[in-house]
């Protein structure tokens, strides 16, 4: 792929506020469910196996349509995360590793697939901004319903929100594991515990 894609006006408006009421009415939804590179955001988490796909839609629904359309038929292993960011909120440069933590060998995701639910308006700060070793290679503006899919090797960022109001988005990391990898990633499971990695 190329370094990035956008997409605007990936889904159906309606969904997007069914996106937006579920994830915030959810029991998961709880603060600093990452890493330190994530400061003044919530959030949970869901890891799974392609094979436990089915489960997920049934525990939850409203992200059915967000997984048929963004998932890759070449990965077998996921990681997801609604990301609520408020005024003050950041994440600092990182490369998305979360996986990491069952399988050490794991080094980054296929892909990572961004769906902006709910964007200030006017925005200011909260840009997603993706580089390579330093180099920048793109700031991509959030707009609600824009789906963003960028390489998993990728170092990436979301600047200071300056705005009042949320930012909410729903991100999956992608992964080609071996089947010695997959074999120690758990087939399903709800994260809402703070998570480090290299």
């Amino acid at each position: 792929m190329s370094v990035y894609t956008e997409t605007d006006g990936a889904f159906e408006p309606a969904y997007l506020r069914t996106l937006e009421r579920q994830i915030l009415a959810s029991r998961h939804l709880a603060a600093d469910n990452l890493n330190r590179d994530f400061i003044g955001t919530r959030g949970f988490s869901v890891v799974f196996r392609g094979t436990h796909r089915e489960r997920v839609e049934r525990e939850f629904p409203y992200f059915t349509p967000y997984l048929a359309r963004a998932l890759r038929d070449d990965c077998n292993a996921f990681y997801l995360n609604p990301l609520l960011l408020a005024q003050g909120s950041r994440v600092d440069p990182h490369i998305d590793r979360s996986l990491r933590a069952y399988a050490p060998t794991i080094v980054s995701p296929r892909v990572v697939s961004v769906l902006y639910v709910v964007v200030p308006e006017p925005l200011v700060g909260g840009a997603l901004v993706l580089s390579r070793n330093k180099r920048a290679l793109g700031r991509v503006r959030p707009a609600v319903n824009k789906l963003v899919v960028f390489g998993g090797d990728l170092t990436h960022a979301v600047e200071r929100v300056d705005s009042p109001g949320r930012r909410l988005s729903l991100v999956c990391e992608q992964y080609q594991l071996t089947a010695e990898e997959l074999a120690v990633v758990p087939e399903y499971l709800v994260e809402r515990r703070a998570r480090q990695y290299d």
